[in-house]
């Protein structure tokens, strides 16, 4: 009999890859996903498979569903600044209520637990790279805390659930990552760069520029996962590419990509917003066998192929909030 997972966030960018891969799999997917910045276009083309099923829910809610369950993925969670500075109490709830409420399912159904963590847990680092024993260094009350400190209650409660309850449970902290199904509007550099320069307009970086991130495609992602679903470790585990890259380089290699001859210009930094980004992958790589494959030039290609198919209207609809940029 084919193993049933459920995959919460199912709408949204990485919860409709990770549909796609246990689709693929051979499991039975259970998506849920309440829409509130997930899109129904992303996994339109499952609703005809016999072993796929939606739920518009939210998780913060009670949780109910019929029949077994072998895995439970959560990957409901607003994950941009844009959203969590425009949702902050739902992005607490879905991290703490939503967390508490599946952690109560997976332990019914006897299934195992993953949670989607983040490179946030590590605030603006003062360690570099990051390592899984770094603890962090984050502002509890600034802005960014309505998301940072909801994953980090999220790893605690289902650490808690495996040493109290013995419910078999994994926490993988992901890296920047990007790829086809992005929202250009969410705030994130690089669809935000990609959009500008679609648009014709100038690319915006906060900061001087010379704070780094590390981009991870999309299906070496999704692949980290699976390993680390399947894997006997209970500890977080670091999902992400190691390749670094400054803000100001980043730009210029889209301007490149792009073809476009736009300007780069600058705004402040916000607050709390991480000077460095670097994940240390090497339990990764020992534990799971697992680095990534795709090139950053490799997947910008594709990323950027996917965007080009926007038209005029989308693009403009997808125009960074003016709230955002003065933050």
């Amino acid at each position: 009999m084919s193993k049933r997972i459920l995959i919460t966030g199912a709408a949204g960018f990485l919860g409709s890859h990770l549909c796609d891969r246990f689709i693929l799999e051979g499991f039975q997917v259970v998506g849920m996903d309440n829409l509130i910045t997930g899109d129904l276009k992303n996994i339109e083309h499952l609703f005809p498979l016999e072993n796929f099923e939606f739920y518009n829910h939210d998780v913060s809610n009670f949780v109910h569903v019929s029949g077994n369950l072998d895995y439970i993925l959560h990957f409901a969670s607003p994950a941009s600044p844009i959203d969590y500075l425009k949702i902050p109490i739902q992005t607490l709830k879905v991290g703490s209520l939503g967390t508490h409420n599946l952690l109560g399912l997976a332990k019914e159904k006897k299934a195992r637990f993953l949670i989607a963590s983040t490179s946030e847990v590590y605030g603006d680092p003062t360690v570099h790279p990051q390592p899984e024993e770094y603890f962090g260094n984050v502002n509890p009350v600034g802005p960014r805390s309505v998301y940072d400190e909801a994953k980090r209650f999220q790893e605690a409660i289902t650490m808690a659930y495996h040493t109290f309850h013995g419910l078999e449970t994994r926490i993988v902290r992901i890296f920047n990552t990007y790829g086809p199904r992005m929202r250009l509007n969410d705030g994130r550099v690089l669809p935000a760069f990609i959009g500008q320069a679609l648009r014709g307009e100038d690319l915006t970086i906060f900061g001087d520029g010379s704070q780094t991130r590390a981009f991870c495609y999309v299906d070496d992602l999704i692949e980290g996962i699976y390993k680390l679903l399947m894997s006997d470790y209970v500890y977080p585990v670091n999902i992400g590419n190691p390749n670094e890259i400054t803000m100001n380089d980043f730009a210029q290699e889209i301007i490149k990509l792009t073809g476009t001859n736009q300007k780069i210009v600058y705004h402040p930094l916000p607050q709390d917003d991480p000077k460095q980004r670097q994940p240390d992958i090497s339990k990764a790589q020992l534990l799971l066998n697992w680095e990534p494959k795709i090139s950053r030039e490799e997947g910008l290609k594709i990323t950027y192929e996917y965007f080009k198919n926007f038209t005029k209207e989308e693009l403009e609809k997808t125009k960074l909030n003016k709230e955002f940029l003065r933050k």
